[in-house]
């Protein structure tokens, strides 16, 4: 939720910002459809929005940091008021690698902690301030090392006792307590996050949430499932999750997102939420692997 007041910063995936206050957005109706993005922002061919961040007031945010996560694990750390000043095409907010593109952005105090996950599932938890500040056009420090064919699906900026939700393609995922994950140095290999293989599939994303949130799980078929958190099966991480999707023969989930409990507006009497769906429905497969941990290399690191 933002006030019509607040700035609205939009990463891309090309390391770029573009920059909008709110009333600038079409008004419109729940059931509407809205406007396209590409329509409001000038993006370039092959852009995408990866990141939305609303800005109440930069002035108030002035001891802030913007946290830039890349898909070959590198981070960096950037003051907000950096982002203050825009142009109409955009700005870089990152260097990237011909190979690379931005994933991910959060909000941070300074003092804060960022979990890194990977496609095939690995993960590293260190203190931002492992991580200098750096210019807008920097290019970044290494924030984990990545095994060969892997990259980084996911990055969160961690708060609090939340739990770690993780979904893979084949339609599983589990959620594991902060706690589990130990605090290592920047640029580390890292710890198993789940047990990624032929039966789950490759990790699509994470998502940091806490039992009162909503999970929406997407699939190429164009299929949406809300589901409580609490009602998915919370679990070490070196285990391979229970199933929290039923998919198609060839369909293959894709994006998830979290649904904060007071992000979610109430629907009319007699109207189901969108996207609503009982997820008792589905039929959750008990977790097969044991909780034996295989966690190598996980120190160390450059940038």
């Amino acid at each position: 939720m933002a006030s019509t007041h607040a700035f609205l910063l939009f990463f891309t995936n090309f390391g770029r910002l573009h920059w909008l206050k709110v009333h600038e957005l079409p008004q419109l109706g729940r059931a509407a459809k809205g406007k396209a993005i590409v329509n409001v922002l000038a993006l370039q061919e092959g852009e995408q929005v990866q990141t939305m961040l609303p800005v109440r007031s930069f002035e108030d945010a002035a001891e802030e940091f913007i946290i830039l996560s890349t898909r070959r694990g590198v981070i960096k750390k950037t003051a907000l008021a950096a982002f203050s000043h825009p142009r109409r095409a955009g700005i870089i907010a990152i260097n990237l690698s011909e190979d690379d593109e931005l994933i991910g952005a959060g909000r941070s105090t300074g003092r804060d902690a960022i979990l890194l996950a990977t496609q095939q599932g690995k993960s590293i938890r260190f203190s931002e301030e492992d991580a200098r500040a750096m210019g807008r056009t920097a290019t970044g420090v290494r924030g984990i090392a990545l095994s060969e064919g892997d990259e980084v699906v996911g990055m969160e900026i961690l708060s609090g006792d939340a739990q770690i939700f993780t979904a893979t393609e084949h339609g599983y995922g589990k959620r594991t307590p902060l706690s589990e994950y130990r605090i290592q140095k920047r640029g580390g290999q890292g710890i198993i996050n789940i047990r990624a293989n032929d039966r789950n599939g490759p990790v699509i994303g994470i998502a940091q949430v806490v039992d009162d949130d909503d999970v929406m799980l997407i699939t190429d078929g164009g299929k949406v499932l809300r589901c409580p958190v609490d009602g998915i099966s919370s679990m070490g991480r070196a285990t391979q999750g229970v199933r929290v999707m039923n998919l198609s023969p060839g369909e293959k989930l894709v994006s998830i997102a979290r649904l904060a409990e007071e992000d979610v507006a109430p629907a009319p009497p007699g109207e189901d939420a969108p996207g609503a769906t009982d997820p008792r429905d589905l039929a959750q497969a008990p977790p097969s692997a044991s909780d034996e941990d295989e966690d190598r290399n996980d120190d160390g690191g450059s940038d």
